[in-house]
């Protein structure tokens, strides 16, 4: 099946307004192009530098479309890939002394949580000529670049030009990733240990292209440390038991372990700890409606609430100020 409508360049401005600051929180609500170029690509939430040893990123909850996403799907469509109101959920964390990356662009548009090089060869209209570095995430059409959404459905009518990807990489996902990694060194030099998490939501039921196999059913949560390799032991099994104590069923590794971001800038012996933190839309939102549901304010509070108990467990004190 097919996208129906497009979000391209002909019809963006009927389907969604234009980019800028006017978003209401509503599926559908208008953006006004007055923004720079960097708050399209990111905004940081909060403090400059860290005041706690704790950085959270939100890589998926963007839906500011560039003016050159022609694609076959409707802006709401493609929120199908959006992680919504993840920064939203974790945005009173900013007033403790947590920066919050948030990126503006859509992940459907470009992914930051992949690798530079994690191109699906499929999508080119040539060959590409930079290092190639696949996650095998393209087998389910989600690499660097989606070319399917979660249920199939072709995010393009052709192939891109190798300009085109470039061009993305180098105007919205290294930007990202230079910023998270800024703010990861600035806490860790302040702190010499700094706690990152990686924010994202799932879909409560795997689509034909999900990880976890189609029609899978999801835990509540689901915590990715890349089998050990991005954390200390003892700070997943810390988030988990929190969120468990809270009457959360949480997963790890299983079926999201991570990917790029985490692994990145993830140096466990050197104090530098990146958890991914997957939450079931169910929890915090109508998925048909796109709307938040009555948990909404609970799991916000309950998300403040490990927060801080991650504060009280495992923060030092400044050594630089």
């Amino acid at each position: 099946m097919k996208c129906v409508g497009r979000a391209g360049r002909n019809n963006r401005a009927d389907a969604i307004g234009l980019p800028g600051s006017g978003h209401s929180g509503r599926p559908g609500a208008a953006w006004r192009d007055t923004v720079g170029m960097d708050q399209r690509v990111f905004l940081v939430h909060g403090p400059a530098q860290a005041l706690r040893p704790l950085v959270l990123d939100s890589p998926h909850s963007g839906r500011v479309m560039p003016s050159d996403f022609d694609t076959l799907c409707s802006v709401a469509e493609l929120r199908d890939g959006e992680d919504c109101f993840i920064d939203e959920l974790y945005l009173p964390a900013t007033a403790s002394g947590v920066p919050l990356l948030a990126a503006q662009f859509p992940r459907t548009y470009i992914d930051p949580n992949r690798h530079a090089g994690d191109i699906d060869l499929d999508l080119l209209d040539g060959s590409w000529p930079h290092a190639w570095v696949p996650s095998g995430k393209a087998a389910i059409g989600k690499a660097l670049l989606w070319r399917t959404l979660d249920d199939g459905r072709p995010l393009y009518a052709g192939r891109l030009s190798v300009a085109e990807v470039v061009a993305r990489i180098e105007h919205y996902h290294r930007p990202y990733h230079a910023r998270l990694k800024a703010l990861l060194d600035d806490a860790h030099q302040r702190f010499g240990v700094v706690h990152h998490i990686n924010c994202h939501s799932m879909n409560d039921v795997a689509g034909a292209m999900g990880e976890g196999g189609a029609g899978a059913t999801r835990s509540d949560f689901v915590l990715g440390d890349r089998d050990g390799t991005t954390c200390a032991p003892e700070f997943t099994a810390f988030v988990h038991d929190t969120l468990a104590g809270l009457g959360y069923e949480v997963k790890v590794n299983d079926p999201f372990k991570g990917v790029e971001l985490v692994r990145a800038y993830a140096d466990p012996a050197a104090g530098r700890h990146s958890l991914q933190l997957e939450i079931n839309k169910r929890l915090y939102m109508d998925a048909h409606t796109l709307e938040k549901s009555a948990g909404f304010a609970r799991l916000q509070g309950h998300l403040m609430h490990l927060l801080d108990a991650i504060q009280l467990r495992f923060a030092p004190q400044a050594r630089h100020v």
